[in-house]
């Protein structure tokens, strides 16, 4: 989440703050040092020092909550890249989706199974504990957050975690994860929109209830929620089309036993600038790559002599990929490596040209263009 501020390490986990976080946290603070130093005799600031420590006790719970996805996720191979306390809660940030159905249905219960752990020791603590008024009163509080923490995340609806138990049930029913996040992605958008309305009609005091931050919480859901579904769409496009069929027009080819002179003068000189070329044998097999500013360090005067592939980088940090694999496991390799582009190769190692991001983003807009 950009702008946010990190605070150290819970389990390996990176842990997050963002800056939405300290308004919610001051907020917070305020209204539950009024409400004990009302409900209490608690002198000078002790109220609000103890407010302060029922807000932060409040956090600890939604951490604990995203802790729970974590740990499941992890032991399901999946990396967990981060953790972030934000002003609608928590968010566990994580390297992939699960393998399968049951996996991710796991991952996303887990998350309302802490938090109902969490209120039922509350509870107990709370009914069976002799304890002072004002502690009694950040107990009980603690108890009925972590129960709404629970059943509001059950919501079925994206990004919550309901919407991801419903994604993985759609998932398994379909045999397709992408359906699940579009279906959990709009049901997300109708409880957004639900939200956003009430919001401001309570606002208004059209109705009873509902306030500003239940339309902020449902904008959130909006969004989310539409982003998920716009992306599983697309994925779920590019399932249907193989690598071969987006390669770059004219990709950066180069065979290694042109000269630099028949290179500079055939491929570089009056053509599109490429940042480097693949470099091939005489059968179209790769053998290495050529960065164009690699000639500069070529004198001239031996351009005619020199071969390409005298001068050329190793192949090894060159992704390829075979032409028969959907453009959807391409995105994922660009995604997960880090690259603008990848090469496609026959299963015979023929170099077939390169698939771009853009010429990905480029061959979907012709395609719905024409359909």
């Amino acid at each position: 989440m950009k702008g946010s501020i990190k605070v150290g390490n819970l389990f390996g986990i990176p842990f997050y703050i963002h800056p939405s976080w300290f308004l919610v946290l001051s907020l917070m603070t305020l209204t539950l040092g009024v409400d004990l130093a009302y409900q209490t005799n608690l002198p000078g600031i002790f109220p609000w020092l103890l407010g302060l420590l029922a807000s932060l006790l409040l956090f600890a719970s939604v951490l604990a909550h995203e802790l729970g996805h974590s740990f499941v996720a992890q032991s399901q191979g999946i990396k967990v890249k981060s953790i972030t306390l934000f002003i609608f809660g928590g968010l566990a940030t994580l390297e992939k989706e699960s393998n399968t159905p049951l996996e991710a249905f796991l991952v996303a219960i887990a998350g309302p199974v802490v938090s109902l752990i969490l209120f039922s020791i509350l509870l107990l603590v709370e009914t069976h504990v002799t304890m002072p008024l004002f502690l009694r009163s950040i107990v009980s509080l603690l108890a009925t957050i972590n129960l709404i923490l629970a059943l509001f995340n059950m919501i079925p609806g994206l990004p919550l975690d309901g919407g991801n138990v419903l994604k993985a049930i759609v998932w398994k029913i379909t045999g397709n994860p992408q359906k699940g996040i579009i279906f959990a992605g709009h049901v997300g958008e109708f409880f957004g929109w639900t939200a956003v309305m009430v919001g401001l009609l309570g606002t208004l005091g059209i109705i009873p209830f509902g306030s500003i931050w239940t339309a902020l919480v449902g904008w959130f859901l909006l969004q989310n929620a539409g982003i998920a579904a716009q992306s599983a769409e697309i994925e779920d496009r590019l399932k249907h089309y193989l690598a071969k069929e987006a390669i770059t027009p004219n990709s950066p080819i180069v065979r290694g036993d042109l000269s630099i002179r028949e290179f500079v003068n055939e491929y570089i000189i009056g053509k599109k600038a490429w940042q480097r070329f693949l470099v091939t044998d005489e059968n179209g097999i790769l053998i290495g790559v050529i960065p164009v500013e690699k000639l500069r360090t070529i004198p001239t005067s031996q351009w005619n002599e020199i071969r390409v592939a005298e001068v050329m980088n190793p192949k090894d940090d060159i992704k390829t990929v075979v032409e028969t694999v959907s453009l959807l496991e391409v995105v994922k390799l660009l995604e997960q490596n880090k690259e603008s582009e990848i090469t496609v190769v026959r299963e015979d190692g023929y170099v077939l040209g390169l698939v771009e991001r853009q010429g990905i983003v480029n061959f979907l807009q012709s395609k719905l263009q024409t359909s």
